[in-house]
C-alpha cells in the first residue's frame, strides 16, 4: 500500500506541475490577465466548435464543452491533459503499427462470410466490416457462471502447457488465486515454456510493487507492466488495459470478467457473493485473441517476430455456431464496444438480458434500450446489490428511473456484487467479455469481447440469467424515485461522468 501511495503521489505532483502554468500566469502576468483570458476564451471557443464539428457521441463530449466554456484556461489544459489527442504518444503509434501489420494475418473464410450475408446476420457483418477480426464456426465454448468454477479449469489447462502461455489482465493480486497460478508458471518457465504476463500498472497499483516485472524475470517469466504510471504522460495515463485473456499453446483460451485476485473466486470478498463469469474457447477464434495479445506485447517490446508460429491448426472444422473474438482500443475511430452492444439492443426481438457492474451510459445507449422496450422487447438489466464504489453506483442509479419508466426491468443482485459483463438476446446471440457499460470501458480502455451466435453455449448463458434473476430484487416505481437533492446530485455526477 505504501508503494501505491508513493507512486500515486508522484503522478499527482506531475499533474499539479501541469496546472501550475495557469497559476503562474495569474501571479506574474496579472496586468495582462484580461488579454490572456480573452485569448484563452477565443481559443476555447474554437476548441468547442472543433469538438462539436467532430463529435459523434455528444453526451460524451458535452462535459468538455461546459468545462472549457466556464473555465477557459483550466478546461483547455485539462483537455490537453486528458482529452483525445493520441497523435504524440509513441506507444499508441506502435500499437497502431502492429495492429495494421497483423491485420493481414486475420483472414475471413469466404464461405462463412457468404453464410452470414445470406442469413442477414447484421451484428456479425458489422464486426467483419469494422474490425480486423474474423468469424469462425468450429469453436467449443464453455461458460462458467462464477469465478470459483472458472479458476480450477484455468489451472488445469495451464498445467498442460507445452510451448507458450500468454496472460493479459487488468488486475493481478498476490493471494490464493495468483499464487496458485504463479506456481504453475514458474514450473513451466523452468521447463522452457514461453511464459508472458501483461498486466495494467494502474489496475494493480495497490497490489504489486513497481518492480514486479523484474521479480517475475527471476523465474524466467517475461512480464510487462502496461502503461506504467508517469507524471508526464498526460492523456495516455487515462487509457488502461482492462482485458482478461489467457492463451495456452494456441489450443485453448480463456476470457470473461475474472481478474487474477482472490475476491473474483469468492475468497475474502468484502462485497458479499462476487458474481462473475468466465469463458473457455477451443477453436479458431483463439487466433484473434492471440493477435490481440501480441499486438500490445510487441508494441511494448518492439519485437520483430513471426507470430504465425503461435497459431494452432485445428483440424476439426465441424460447425458449432458463429464466434468472433474482438479487441477494443481507444485509438479506434469506431466505438466498437458500444456499437456491438447497441447492435445487440437494436436487433433484439423477444428479450434482451444484461448483466453489468456499472450502468453509466450515453444518450445513444439510453435511447436504444428505451426503444427496444417500447417496441415490446423484454429488457432486463442486473446490477449489483452491494456496490464496490458508492459514487459510481449513484451514477448508475441516476439512470434507473428513465429506464424503468420505459418498461425496462432493473434487478439488484441481493447476494452481493455483480462483475459479469454479459448480453443475451432471443436464445441466439450473446456477448461475453470485459466491456462494462460505462464511459471508461466504452471510450477509454483497451478491452476484449466474444460475440456468439447460434451456438449451444447460449443455453448455459440463459440458465445463468434465469438462476441469477431469482437472487435479485426487481425495482418498483417507489424504488426508482428520488428526492430533489439526490436527483440534483445524480445529475451533477452524470454530467461529468465522461471525464472520469
Amino acid at each position: 500500500m505504501l508503494n501505491a501511495i508513493k507512486r500515486i503521489l508522484i503522478v499527482l505532483i506531475g499533474v499539479i506541475l501541469q496546472f501550475g502554468f495557469a497559476i503562474m500566469i495569474r501571479l506574474f502576468f496579472y496586468k495582462y490577465l484580461g488579454i490572456i483570458t480573452l485569448f484563452y476564451s477565443i481559443i476555447s471557443i474554437m476548441i468547442v466548435l472543433g469538438i462539436l464539428k467532430e463529435s459523434t457521441r455528444l453526451s460524451n463530449d458535452l462535459p468538455w464543452i461546459i468545462l472549457i466554456l466556464i473555465f477557459p484556461i483550466f478546461g483547455t489544459i485539462l483537455l490537453i491533459t486528458l482529452g483525445k489527442n493520441y497523435s504524440k504518444n509513441k506507444l499508441l503509434k506502435s500499437i497502431n503499427k502492429y495492429e495494421t501489420e497483423y491485420a493481414q494475418l486475420l483472414i475471413q473464410d469466404e464461405q462463412i462470410a457468404n453464410e452470414i450475408e445470406k442469413q442477414k446476420m447484421d451484428n456479425l457483418k458489422y464486426l467483419i466490416n469494422r474490425t480486423n477480426y474474423f468469424v469462425s464456426t468450429n469453436n467449443d465454448i464453455t461458460y462458467y457462471n462464477f469465478g470459483e468454477k472458472f479458476y480450477p479449469e484455468l489451472l488445469k489447462e495451464l498445467k498442460k502447457a507445452e510451448k507458450f502461455i500468454f496472460m493479459e489482465y487488468f488486475i493481478i493480486n498476490e493471494g490464493v488465486m495468483w499464487n496458485g497460478i504463479l506456481d504453475v508458471l514458474k514450473e513451466k518457465a523452468q521447463k522452457g515454456v514461453d511464459v508472458r504476463i501483461l498486466y495494467d500498472d494502474m489496475g494493480s497499483i495497490a497490489m504489486l510493487s513497481s518492480n514486479y516485472s523484474k521479480q517475475l524475470a527471476q523465474y524466467g517469466i517475461k512480464c510487462i507492466s502496461f502503461n506504467k504510471l508517469s507524471p508526464f504522460k498526460g492523456i495516455f495515463m487515462n487509457n488502461r488495459d482492462h482485458r482478461k485473456i489467457t492463451i495456452i499453446d494456441g489450443k485453448v483460451a480463456f476470457s470473461g470478467g475474472v481478474n487474477l485476485s482472490d475476491e473474483y473466486i469468492n475468497i475474502n470478498s468484502r462485497l458479499g457473493i462476487w458474481k462473475d463469469n468466465g469463458i473457455k474457447i477451443v477453436g479458431d477464434a483463439i487466433w484473434n485473441l492471440t493477435v490481440i495479445f501480441l499486438t500490445l506485447w510487441n508494441a511494448n517490446t518492439k519485437a520483430n517476430e513471426d507470430i504465425t508460429k503461435f497459431k494452432y491448426d485445428f483440424k476439426d472444422k465441424t460447425k458449432k455456431g458463429y464466434v468472433i473474438a474482438y479487441g477494443v482500443a481507444p485509438l479506434h475511430k469506431d466505438l466498437i464496444g458500444e456499437d456491438v452492444y447497441i447492435n445487440m439492443i437494436s436487433s433484439a426481438k423477444s428479450y434482451l438480458y444484461i448483466m453489468t457492474p456499472y450502468l453509466i451510459i450515453d444518450t445513444d445507449m439510453v435511447n436504444s434500450l428505451c426503444r427496444a422496450s417500447k417496441r415490446g422487447v423484454d429488457v432486463r438489466i442486473i446490477v449489483p446489490g452491494i456496490p464496490d464504489k458508492k459514487i459510481v453506483y449513484t451514477q448508475t442509479a441516476s439512470f434507473f428511473k428513465v429506464l424503468h419508466d420505459s418498461g425496462i426491468k432493473i434487478y439488484k443482485y441481493q447476494k452481493g456484487f455483480v462483475h459479469s459483463k454479459v448480453f443475451l438476446s432471443d436464445d441466439s446471440r450473446a456477448v461475453v467479455g470485459t466491456i462494462n457499460m460505462d464511459y471508461r470501458s466504452l471510450y477509454l480502455h483497451f478491452e476484449n469481447g466474444i460475440y456468439i451466435e447460434n451456438a449451444k453455449v447460449i443455453d448455459d448463458i440463459y440458465d445463468d440469467f434465469s438462476t441469477t434473476f431469482k437472487d435479485c430484487q426487481k425495482l418498483t416505481d417507489a424504488d426508482v424515485k428520488t428526492g430533489f437533492l439526490k436527483s440534483l446530485w445524480q445529475a451533477i455526477l452524470r454530467l461529468f461522468a465522461p471525464l472520469f
